[in-house]
């Protein structure tokens, strides 16, 4: 049983579960995927595209014939820890294939490891797939190598994310994932209700809705059926029975009609939206919609649609030209906002960035000091709003089953990055997936404790 630790970086997707047996003789290549969930979903369609053609997959180094690192390039600090992977991978195996993000920029990886078979950008699966192909020829066994149904998945059986476009049209000064991952392009509605549908058959009780930018699904279309495809992807998905989930929406005009649905119990109450900053000097410099004031007023009618709506969202302090006022205008802003959930970054430069030539860059020190009054400023809304919980009945989905504890998640807790709540008793008869009421009767910074709510 762990808690939430406060400072839990928000770009990060949870850790790979590898759970598939190898059979004698059978090609194997490991898997090191890192950054947000939506690489992960890469890493599973690579992997699944692999076990198609045979393969094996690999939880360590020492049982694989060669490796794939799958990278993050959002940071610097991130580029940091892919090449460190990749050192790490080459260390161990000794055979690496390189992709993901950090791809991208494949001089800048083997000017480090110059030893690695090859380097791919971001989703370019057939370019992995003959890699592989070259460093470890297939031999399957079509009388045993059987693909699941459901293809490989590198979370729980019980969720799922759902990746429904990818690249993003925006032009943030702080952000080269435009650069990396282009303009966007939107999958279409059948192939993604196809795969919520054949995930939920096999078990998925819970679909996470990832993207660069999700309100902006289908908006890329040149004839589309309507002025705005994400509130019928939304209202379809939420007739399949499983909990939907919305991550990475920016605050369009459009999105309030999605309350409705979450008032209704279609789509969860729960929005996951990258405000970034408060003040409008700072969102400027960001070339960011400059509307906090705005923000402010859409937050409230969300809320007087939905008053049980949970609002996620994530940060940058010490943005270059960042003063004390500004940053301040940002703790005020998040005093009246009272988001239920907050992550929170300092600002860092990343190679490619046009924030990188703005004047008046931040002393580390202030960076921190600064993130530490954001997290304290925060942390004090969260423990408030979950205090308020305690006595209240309400439905978590279990995660796992361990001897002291079973560790869920409420209606408000997206997987990492949120909270949990913990049953202490009673649980043993419990199992992942599980869906259950429980009666909140403790509650801390950032997780819940409760007890099972027993059927009538």
């Amino acid at each position: 049983m762990s808690q939430n630790p406060p400072n839990l970086r928000p770009d990060l997707a949870p850790a790979p579960k590898f759970d598939t047996p190898r059979r004698d003789g059978q090609p194997t290549i490991g898997m090191v995927s890192l950054g947000c969930p939506k690489a992960l979903v890469d890493s599973e369609r690579i992997l699944t595209r692999l076990r198609a053609e045979g393969y094996g997959i690999s939880p360590d180094y020492s049982g694989a014939d060669a490796v794939i690192v799958n990278t993050c390039g959002f940071l610097d600090s991130a580029k940091a820890e892919s090449l460190e992977a990749i050192g790490e991978a080459l260390a161990e195996n000794g055979r690496v294939i390189v992709t993901g993000c950090l791809g991208a920029e494949p001089e800048y990886i083997t000017g480090a490891h110059p030893k690695v078979l090859a380097v791919t950008g971001p989703h370019q699966y057939e370019q992995v797939l003959d890699a592989v192909h070259a460093a470890v020829p297939p031999d399957p066994d079509p009388f045993v190598d059987l693909l699941p149904a459901s293809g490989v998945k590198l979370t729980p059986r019980h969720y799922s994310y759902l990746k429904i476009s990818e690249g993003c049209n925006h032009k943030c000064k702080f952000c080269i994932i435009p650069d990396m991952r282009g303009k966007l392009v939107s999958r279409p509605h059948k192939a993604v209700l196809r795969e919520a549908e054949k995930l939920v058959e096999n078990g998925v009780r819970e679909l996470l809705v990832i993207s660069q930018d999700t309100s902006a699904y289908g908006t890329d279309w040149a004839d589309r059926p309507s002025k705005f495809p994400i509130l019928d992807l939304a209202r379809d998905l939420g007739a399949l029975g499983a909990w939907v989930r919305m991550h990475y929406v920016y605050p369009y005009p459009h999105v309030r009609d999605l309350i409705p649905m979450m008032a209704e119990g279609l789509i969860l109450p729960y929005l996951d939206i990258p405000f970034q900053h408060a003040h409008p000097e700072t969102l400027k410099r960001m070339a960011r919609p400059a509307a906090a004031a705005k923000t402010l007023d859409e937050i409230a009618a969300w809320r007087a649609v939905c008053p049980d709506i949970t609002l996620r969202s994530t940060f940058i302090v010490g943005y270059p030209g960042e003063t004390e006022e500004e940053f301040q205008t940002l703790l005020d802003w998040l005093d009246e906002a009272q988001l239920d959930r907050v992550g929170c970054f300092q600002y860092e430069n990343v190679d490619g960035a046009r924030s990188n030539a703005l004047p008046d860059h931040i002393p580390d020190e202030i960076k921190q000091e600064r993130w530490d009054r954001f997290m304290q400023k925060a942390q004090a809304i969260s423990e408030a709003k979950l205090d308020a919980k305690v006595g209240t009945t309400i439905q978590v989905i279990v995660d796992e089953v361990e001897d002291d504890a079973a560790t869920c998640r409420t209606m408000a807790d997206a997987p990492e990055i949120d909270g949990n709540l913990f049953i202490d008793a009673d649980h043993e008869t419990l199992s992942p997936g599980d869906i259950v009421s429980v009666e909140v009767d403790e509650a801390g910074e950032y997780d819940l404790w409760g007890r099972l709510v027993k059927a009538d």
